[in-house]
Protein backbone atom coordinates (compact mmCIF):
# COMPACT_ATOMS: atom_id res chain seq x y z
CA UNK A 1 0.00 0.00 0.00
CA UNK A 2 2.94 2.34 0.66
CA UNK A 3 4.42 1.85 -2.78
CA UNK A 4 1.27 2.73 -4.22
CA UNK A 5 0.88 5.94 -1.92
CA UNK A 6 3.78 6.95 -3.36
CA UNK A 7 3.86 6.23 -6.62
CA UNK A 8 0.21 8.22 -6.49
CA UNK A 9 2.04 11.17 -4.74
CA UNK A 10 4.90 11.34 -7.24
CA UNK A 11 2.93 10.68 -10.64
CA UNK A 12 2.58 14.25 -11.15
CA UNK A 13 6.43 14.67 -11.03
CA UNK A 14 6.75 11.56 -13.50
CA UNK A 15 3.99 13.47 -16.26
CA UNK A 16 6.04 16.62 -16.04
CA UNK A 17 9.27 14.78 -16.20
CA UNK A 18 7.49 12.88 -19.43
CA UNK A 19 6.50 16.39 -20.57
CA UNK A 20 9.72 17.88 -20.20
CA UNK A 21 11.49 15.09 -22.42
CA UNK A 22 9.09 15.51 -24.89
CA UNK A 23 9.13 19.11 -25.69
CA UNK A 24 13.27 18.91 -25.55
CA UNK A 25 12.93 15.59 -27.74
CA UNK A 26 10.75 17.58 -30.55
CA UNK A 27 12.90 20.80 -30.01
CA UNK A 28 15.98 18.53 -30.63
CA UNK A 29 14.32 16.79 -34.23
CA UNK A 30 13.35 20.47 -34.69
CA UNK A 31 16.72 21.82 -34.68
CA UNK A 32 18.06 19.15 -36.72
CA UNK A 33 15.33 19.56 -39.06
CA UNK A 34 16.44 23.10 -39.98
CA UNK A 35 18.65 21.97 -43.08
CA UNK A 36 22.02 23.67 -44.29
CA UNK A 37 22.13 27.44 -43.69
CA UNK A 38 24.05 30.19 -45.98
CA UNK A 39 26.74 31.47 -43.18
CA UNK A 40 28.72 33.18 -45.76
CA UNK A 41 28.36 36.95 -44.75
CA UNK A 42 28.52 38.30 -48.63
CA UNK A 43 27.33 41.85 -48.97
CA UNK A 44 24.70 42.82 -51.26
CA UNK A 45 25.29 46.44 -51.56
CA UNK A 46 24.65 47.79 -54.58
CA UNK A 47 22.41 44.93 -55.80
CA UNK A 48 19.24 45.74 -57.16
CA UNK A 49 16.98 42.30 -56.81
CA UNK A 50 13.15 41.60 -57.26
CA UNK A 51 11.61 38.45 -55.10
CA UNK A 52 8.19 37.26 -55.96
CA UNK A 53 5.40 36.45 -53.32
CA UNK A 54 7.29 38.31 -50.35
CA UNK A 55 4.99 39.54 -48.09
CA UNK A 56 5.05 36.05 -45.85
CA UNK A 57 7.11 33.11 -45.16
CA UNK A 58 10.20 32.02 -47.33
CA UNK A 59 9.84 35.38 -49.58
CA UNK A 60 9.67 37.47 -46.75
CA UNK A 61 12.49 35.86 -45.42
CA UNK A 62 14.80 35.90 -48.04
CA UNK A 63 13.54 40.21 -48.13
CA UNK A 64 14.70 40.59 -44.82
CA UNK A 65 17.97 39.02 -45.22
CA UNK A 66 18.64 40.80 -48.80
CA UNK A 67 17.88 44.12 -47.03
CA UNK A 68 20.08 43.71 -44.19
CA UNK A 69 22.68 42.35 -46.69
CA UNK A 70 22.28 46.03 -48.16
CA UNK A 71 20.05 45.50 -50.81
CA UNK A 72 17.96 47.40 -52.97
CA UNK A 73 14.78 44.69 -52.60
CA UNK A 74 11.21 44.86 -55.20
CA UNK A 75 8.87 43.24 -53.34
CA UNK A 76 6.61 42.03 -56.21
CA UNK A 77 3.32 40.91 -54.49
CA UNK A 78 -0.30 40.60 -55.18
CA UNK A 79 -2.08 41.71 -51.54
CA UNK A 80 -0.37 45.49 -51.25
CA UNK A 81 -1.68 45.92 -47.88
CA UNK A 82 0.63 42.75 -46.65
CA UNK A 83 3.10 43.69 -48.77
CA UNK A 84 3.43 47.01 -47.39
CA UNK A 85 2.89 45.39 -43.80
CA UNK A 86 5.69 43.37 -44.36
CA UNK A 87 7.99 46.27 -46.29
CA UNK A 88 7.35 48.19 -43.12
CA UNK A 89 8.88 45.73 -40.49
CA UNK A 90 11.77 44.72 -42.43
CA UNK A 91 12.37 48.56 -43.06
CA UNK A 92 11.90 49.15 -39.17
CA UNK A 93 14.30 46.24 -38.95
CA UNK A 94 16.87 46.50 -41.06
CA UNK A 95 17.08 50.58 -41.26
CA UNK A 96 17.08 49.65 -44.98
CA UNK A 97 14.91 52.03 -46.57
CA UNK A 98 15.55 51.05 -50.12
CA UNK A 99 13.00 47.99 -50.30
CA UNK A 100 9.77 48.75 -52.35
CA UNK A 101 6.64 47.27 -52.60
CA UNK A 102 5.25 46.66 -56.42
CA UNK A 103 1.96 45.05 -57.19
CA UNK A 104 2.38 41.52 -59.60
CA UNK A 105 -0.50 38.87 -59.51
CA UNK A 106 1.09 36.49 -60.96
CA UNK A 107 -2.10 35.15 -62.03
CA UNK A 108 -2.77 38.11 -64.54
CA UNK A 109 -0.36 38.61 -67.31
CA UNK A 110 -1.63 42.14 -67.76
CA UNK A 111 -0.41 42.73 -64.74
CA UNK A 112 2.92 40.67 -64.63
CA UNK A 113 3.99 43.14 -67.84
CA UNK A 114 2.53 46.02 -65.92
CA UNK A 115 4.84 45.28 -63.58
CA UNK A 116 7.81 44.74 -65.73
CA UNK A 117 7.30 48.14 -67.22
CA UNK A 118 7.17 49.99 -64.13
CA UNK A 119 10.42 47.90 -63.32
CA UNK A 120 12.04 49.52 -66.14
CA UNK A 121 10.71 52.81 -66.01
CA UNK A 122 12.90 53.10 -62.05
CA UNK A 123 16.16 51.13 -62.93
CA UNK A 124 18.04 50.10 -65.89
CA UNK A 125 19.38 47.20 -64.72
CA UNK A 126 18.13 43.75 -62.41
CA UNK A 127 21.73 41.82 -60.62
CA UNK A 128 19.23 38.91 -59.05
CA UNK A 129 15.48 37.77 -60.06
CA UNK A 130 14.21 35.75 -57.22
CA UNK A 131 11.44 33.38 -58.50
CA UNK A 132 9.45 32.50 -55.37
CA UNK A 133 5.83 32.96 -55.39
CA UNK A 134 3.29 30.11 -55.50
CA UNK A 135 0.71 28.12 -54.30
CA UNK A 136 -0.21 24.14 -53.47
CA UNK A 137 -2.77 22.10 -53.47
CA UNK A 138 -5.75 24.65 -54.50
CA UNK A 139 -8.91 23.81 -55.26
CA UNK A 140 -9.54 23.75 -59.56
CA UNK A 141 -9.60 27.49 -59.91
CA UNK A 142 -8.07 29.56 -63.29
CA UNK A 143 -6.03 32.34 -63.62
CA UNK A 144 -7.58 35.91 -65.79
CA UNK A 145 -6.14 33.89 -68.93
CA UNK A 146 -7.89 30.77 -67.99
CA UNK A 147 -4.59 28.57 -66.63
CA UNK A 148 -4.87 26.12 -64.00
CA UNK A 149 -3.85 28.19 -61.23
CA UNK A 150 -1.32 25.68 -60.16
CA UNK A 151 0.39 25.75 -63.68
CA UNK A 152 -0.53 29.68 -64.20
CA UNK A 153 1.55 31.24 -61.07
CA UNK A 154 3.99 28.76 -60.45
CA UNK A 155 5.28 28.04 -64.31
CA UNK A 156 3.88 30.52 -66.77
CA UNK A 157 3.56 34.03 -64.90
CA UNK A 158 7.17 33.09 -63.54
CA UNK A 159 8.17 31.90 -67.62
CA UNK A 160 6.85 35.68 -68.99
CA UNK A 161 8.37 37.97 -65.99
CA UNK A 162 11.48 36.11 -66.37
CA UNK A 163 11.89 36.82 -70.12
CA UNK A 164 10.17 40.08 -69.68
CA UNK A 165 13.58 40.81 -67.56
CA UNK A 166 15.95 39.52 -69.43
CA UNK A 167 17.79 42.39 -70.83
CA UNK A 168 17.65 44.02 -67.67
CA UNK A 169 19.74 40.92 -66.37
CA UNK A 170 21.72 41.13 -69.12
CA UNK A 171 22.93 44.44 -68.39
CA UNK A 172 24.04 43.45 -65.12
CA UNK A 173 25.99 40.60 -65.68
CA UNK A 174 27.09 38.34 -63.82
CA UNK A 175 23.66 38.51 -62.86
CA UNK A 176 21.59 35.49 -61.65
CA UNK A 177 17.69 34.16 -61.61
CA UNK A 178 16.71 31.66 -58.97
CA UNK A 179 13.85 29.30 -59.14
CA UNK A 180 11.98 28.11 -56.14
CA UNK A 181 10.52 24.98 -57.16
CA UNK A 182 10.30 21.62 -54.99
CA UNK A 183 11.14 18.26 -54.47
CA UNK A 184 7.79 17.39 -55.51
CA UNK A 185 9.31 17.69 -58.98
CA UNK A 186 10.41 14.02 -58.44
CA UNK A 187 6.67 12.67 -58.31
CA UNK A 188 5.64 15.17 -61.72
CA UNK A 189 4.85 14.77 -65.06
CA UNK A 190 4.31 16.81 -67.84
CA UNK A 191 0.35 15.91 -69.30
CA UNK A 192 1.03 16.45 -72.79
CA UNK A 193 -2.39 15.58 -73.51
CA UNK A 194 -4.02 17.54 -70.84
CA UNK A 195 -1.21 20.16 -69.60
CA UNK A 196 -4.69 22.36 -68.15
CA UNK A 197 -5.91 20.17 -66.38
CA UNK A 198 -9.25 20.26 -68.33
CA UNK A 199 -10.33 17.48 -68.47
CA UNK A 200 -10.13 15.84 -65.13
CA UNK A 201 -7.78 17.87 -62.16
CA UNK A 202 -6.11 16.04 -58.75
CA UNK A 203 -4.61 18.98 -57.00
CA UNK A 204 -1.83 16.90 -56.00
CA UNK A 205 -0.57 16.40 -59.74
CA UNK A 206 -1.16 19.64 -60.32
CA UNK A 207 1.19 20.83 -58.34
CA UNK A 208 3.86 18.43 -58.82
CA UNK A 209 3.69 19.23 -62.77
CA UNK A 210 3.83 22.47 -62.40
CA UNK A 211 7.18 21.76 -59.51
CA UNK A 212 8.60 19.70 -62.49
CA UNK A 213 7.64 22.67 -64.97
CA UNK A 214 10.00 25.49 -63.15
CA UNK A 215 12.54 22.74 -63.52
CA UNK A 216 12.71 21.97 -66.79
CA UNK A 217 12.18 25.90 -67.58
CA UNK A 218 15.34 26.35 -65.41
CA UNK A 219 17.48 24.17 -67.38
CA UNK A 220 16.19 25.53 -71.11
CA UNK A 221 16.58 28.60 -69.93
CA UNK A 222 20.22 27.98 -68.60
CA UNK A 223 21.24 26.46 -72.15
CA UNK A 224 19.70 29.50 -74.19
CA UNK A 225 21.39 31.94 -71.76
CA UNK A 226 25.08 30.31 -72.05
CA UNK A 227 27.71 32.92 -72.84
CA UNK A 228 25.41 35.89 -71.66
CA UNK A 229 26.98 36.34 -67.93
CA UNK A 230 23.02 35.50 -66.98
CA UNK A 231 22.53 31.87 -64.66
CA UNK A 232 19.75 30.44 -63.61
CA UNK A 233 19.58 27.60 -60.87
CA UNK A 234 16.09 25.80 -58.94
CA UNK A 235 16.03 24.56 -55.75
CA UNK A 236 14.12 22.70 -52.97
CA UNK A 237 13.43 25.15 -50.03
CA UNK A 238 12.33 22.09 -47.40
CA UNK A 239 9.29 21.55 -46.07
CA UNK A 240 8.39 24.91 -44.62
CA UNK A 241 5.92 26.02 -42.21
CA UNK A 242 4.46 28.51 -44.40
CA UNK A 243 1.15 30.11 -45.88
CA UNK A 244 1.24 27.63 -49.03
CA UNK A 245 -0.49 25.06 -46.97
CA UNK A 246 -3.74 27.60 -46.65
CA UNK A 247 -5.55 25.28 -49.34
CA UNK A 248 -4.93 22.06 -47.90
CA UNK A 249 -8.28 21.54 -46.10
CA UNK A 250 -7.37 18.39 -43.55
CA UNK A 251 -4.46 20.93 -42.61
CA UNK A 252 -6.49 23.74 -41.41
CA UNK A 253 -9.24 21.41 -39.78
CA UNK A 254 -9.54 21.20 -36.25
CA UNK A 255 -8.25 17.94 -35.74
CA UNK A 256 -4.97 18.83 -37.78
CA UNK A 257 -4.90 21.84 -35.16
CA UNK A 258 -5.16 19.16 -32.38
CA UNK A 259 -2.93 16.11 -33.86
CA UNK A 260 -1.44 16.85 -36.74
CA UNK A 261 0.11 20.12 -36.72
CA UNK A 262 1.78 19.38 -32.96
CA UNK A 263 3.20 16.70 -34.00
CA UNK A 264 4.22 17.65 -37.61
CA UNK A 265 5.93 20.73 -35.97
CA UNK A 266 9.48 19.35 -35.12
CA UNK A 267 9.80 17.80 -38.87
CA UNK A 268 8.90 21.53 -40.60
CA UNK A 269 11.59 24.16 -41.23
CA UNK A 270 11.09 27.61 -40.46
CA UNK A 271 10.65 30.43 -42.78
CA UNK A 272 13.64 31.65 -41.98
CA UNK A 273 15.26 28.26 -42.66
CA UNK A 274 13.12 27.85 -45.39
CA UNK A 275 14.72 30.82 -47.42
CA UNK A 276 18.58 29.56 -46.71
CA UNK A 277 18.87 27.63 -49.88
CA UNK A 278 17.31 30.90 -51.57
CA UNK A 279 19.79 33.10 -50.20
CA UNK A 280 22.81 30.42 -51.12
CA UNK A 281 22.05 30.69 -55.02
CA UNK A 282 21.56 34.67 -55.42
CA UNK A 283 24.53 35.33 -53.17
CA UNK A 284 27.42 32.41 -52.92
CA UNK A 285 29.94 33.55 -54.81
CA UNK A 286 31.60 29.96 -55.43
CA UNK A 287 28.15 29.77 -58.00
CA UNK A 288 29.43 32.86 -59.97
CA UNK A 289 29.65 30.73 -63.33
CA UNK A 290 27.07 27.86 -62.32
CA UNK A 291 23.61 27.63 -63.98
CA UNK A 292 21.05 24.67 -64.86
CA UNK A 293 21.65 23.25 -61.43
CA UNK A 294 19.24 22.16 -58.22
CA UNK A 295 20.00 22.34 -54.69
CA UNK A 296 18.81 21.55 -51.31
CA UNK A 297 19.96 22.54 -48.20
CA UNK A 298 22.43 24.47 -49.36
CA UNK A 299 23.85 21.94 -51.15
CA UNK A 300 23.92 20.63 -55.32
CA UNK A 301 21.47 17.95 -55.92
CA UNK A 302 20.44 15.46 -58.81
CA UNK A 303 16.63 16.28 -60.75
CA UNK A 304 14.60 13.34 -61.03
CA UNK A 305 15.01 11.94 -64.83
CA UNK A 306 11.92 13.44 -66.21
CA UNK A 307 13.65 16.63 -65.38
CA UNK A 308 16.15 15.99 -67.60
CA UNK A 309 14.32 15.40 -70.77
CA UNK A 310 15.50 18.24 -73.09
CA UNK A 311 12.58 17.24 -75.41
CA UNK A 312 10.06 17.66 -72.87
CA UNK A 313 11.96 20.75 -71.81
CA UNK A 314 11.50 22.63 -75.48
CA UNK A 315 7.84 21.48 -76.09
CA UNK A 316 7.06 23.03 -72.75
CA UNK A 317 9.03 25.94 -73.70
CA UNK A 318 7.33 26.76 -77.07
CA UNK A 319 3.43 26.33 -75.33
CA UNK A 320 4.71 28.51 -72.81
CA UNK A 321 5.98 31.23 -75.04
CA UNK A 322 2.29 30.41 -76.89
CA UNK A 323 0.32 30.82 -74.30
CA UNK A 324 1.79 33.86 -72.40
CA UNK A 325 1.71 35.43 -75.84
CA UNK A 326 5.48 36.22 -75.73
CA UNK A 327 6.94 38.29 -78.10
CA UNK A 328 10.70 38.98 -78.59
Amino acid sequence: MEGLFNFLKSRPVFWVSVTGSTVGVACFVKDLMQGGKFTKPTKADGKIVIVTGSNTGIGKETVRELAKRGATVYMACRDMKKCEEAREEIVLETRNKYVYCRECDLASLDSIRKFAEMFKSEQNRLDILINNAGVMRCPRSLTKEGFELQLGVNHMGHFLLTNLLLNELKKAAPSRIVVVSSMAHTRGEINIGDLNSEKSYDEGKAYNQSKLANVLFTRELAKRLEGSGVTVNALHPGVVDTELFRHMGFFNSFFASLIFKPLSWPFLKTAANGAQTTLYAALDEDLNTVSGQYFSDCDLKDVAPQAKDDALAKWLWAVSEKWTKLTH
